[in-house]
């Protein structure tokens, strides 16, 4: 029987630990209803971040975005310590929605 690459002991590279992105605190949301389901786009100090918010397609527009809402405010809490309030625009398109997000009222930036 041949020995393999596996019987002889493969070199295997070391695992590193992957540091969490620096993404900014979130300024803004944009929300999309689309065929394929809910998108968000989140404004933060340093660049977008776009995904699909985790609902079911046929969700209602109200519970979507209360769900954004709380993906973002989660969002600031874990990885950057504060609180943050999300204020929704008037919708302009019955399928797109934006929400302004700006720090709690009292919290100073930083949670203990």
């Amino acid at each position: 029987m041949d020995p393999t690459i596996l019987d002889r002991g493969m070199v295997r590279r070391k695992k590193e630990k992957k540091k969490r992105p620096a993404w900014g605190v979130p300024k803004g949301i944009v929300l999309l209803a689309t065929p394929e389901g809910w998108r968000t786009s989140v404004l933060t100090e340093s660049g977008m971040l776009c995904g699909r918010l985790d609902v079911p397609i046929n969700t209602d527009p109200q519970d979507a975005r209360a769900a954004a809402a709380v993906m973002v405010t989660e969002l600031a809490r874990d990885f950057h310590n504060t609180d943050v309030e999300v204020s929704w625009d008037s919708p302009r398109e019955p399928w797109s929605w934006t929400a302004q997000v700006t720090l709690a009222a009292d919290d100073s930036g930083v949670r203990s």
